[in-house]
C-alpha cells in the first residue's frame, strides 16, 4: 500500500512540474502613457522637417582590367566507354575486379583468344591483358 503511494506521489509531482514548466510565461505589461492629441498638420510639418532628401552621388565608372588567359586544355578522360550503353569504366587494372562488357569486349576484338577464369590467370596471361587492354585504349569505340 505504501508503495502505491509512493508511485503515485511520484506521478503527481512530475505532473506539477511538467505542466509548470511547460506554461508560457508572460511579462506582466506596463500601461501605455497618454500622449495629447496633436493637429495632424503640426505633425505632417515635424516629420517633414525631420526627412532630409538624400543627395545621391555619382561614381566614376571603374576600369576594370582583363587578362585573356590561354583555354585550358582539359586532360582526356581516362576510361573505357561501353559503345552499347554508354557506360565509362575508369578502374580496370586488375583483370579481376574488370567489368564483363570489358572482357567480352576483348575478345570481340580479337586482343585475347577467351574471358579467363580467376584460376587460368598467370603472370604471363597477365601481361597479354594489359597489352590488349592497352590496344582497346587506343581504339575509337571505346574512348569517353
Amino acid at each position: 500500500m505504501e508503495e502505491l503511494i509512493f508511485v503515485l506521489l511520484i506521478i503527481f509531482v512530475a505532473y506539477v512540474v511538467f505542466k509548470s514548466g511547460n506554461e508560457k510565461k508572460e511579462a506582466p505589461k506596463a500601461p501605455k502613457a497618454a500622449e495629447p492629441k496633436k493637429d495632424i498638420e503640426t505633425v505632417v510639418v515635424k516629420k517633414a522637417t525631420l526627412i532630409k532628401p538624400k543627395v545621391i552621388k555619382k561614381a566614376a565608372p571603374k576600369v576594370v582590367e582583363t587578362k585573356v588567359e590561354a583555354p585550358k586544355q582539359v586532360p582526356a578522360k581516362k576510361g573505357l566507354k561501353n559503345p552499347l550503353t554508354g557506360e565509362v569504366a575508369t578502374s580496370y587494372a586488375n583483370y579481376r575486379f574488370t567489368k564483363r562488357w570489358i572482357k567480352d569486349a576483348l575478345v570481340t576484338e580479337g586482343l585475347l583468344d577467351q574471358v579467363y577464369k580467376n584460376a587460368d590467370l598467370t603472370e604471363a596471361v597477365e601481361a597479354n591483358i594489359k597489352v590488349a587492354i592497352t590496344k582497346l585504349e587506343a581504339l575509337d569505340n571505346y574512348k569517353p
